[in-house]
């Protein structure tokens, strides 16, 4: 799990270095969390590593939630008056999060199939 670990970390600080130096419009732990997908992609005993620390942080995913909460708490008078424009972004948001997620999820199965069928073709 410590390696893993260490390769989490590793990759949040290789996005947070190419975020600062290339003043990127994206938080450095997306960028280093879309390497360290890359990575996984291309090195397939990474995910070895990976796994462990993954199923670890997930199951402790809800403590994360508590921020969000008691900032909604703290802002419920601005959430009173901005309702509307809230729950547009919402909404819209949502739905393309699933539209993303489903090409996303479309075109990764019909890649790793095509992957598949050509490591199949080339070991037999």
């Amino acid at each position: 799990m410590i390696v893993g670990l260490t390769l989490l970390l590793v990759f949040q600080i290789i996005g947070n270095v190419l975020e600062l130096m290339f003043h990127l419009p994206i938080p450095g732990a997306v960028v280093g969390m879309f390497l360290l997908l890359l990575c996984l992609i291309s090195i397939d005993s990474l995910a070895e590593y990976v796994r462990p620390i993954a199923l670890v942080l997930i199951s402790y995913l809800a403590v994360l939630f508590v921020p969000a909460g008691v900032g909604i708490v703290l802002h419920v008078e601005r959430i009173k008056t901005e309702w509307l424009a809230i729950t547009a972004s919402l909404v819209i948001s949502t739905a393309l999060a699933i539209i993303t997620s489903s090409l996303v999820i479309k075109y990764s199965t019909i890649w790793l199939n095509k992957r598949k069928t050509q490591k199949e073709l080339t070991h037999d």
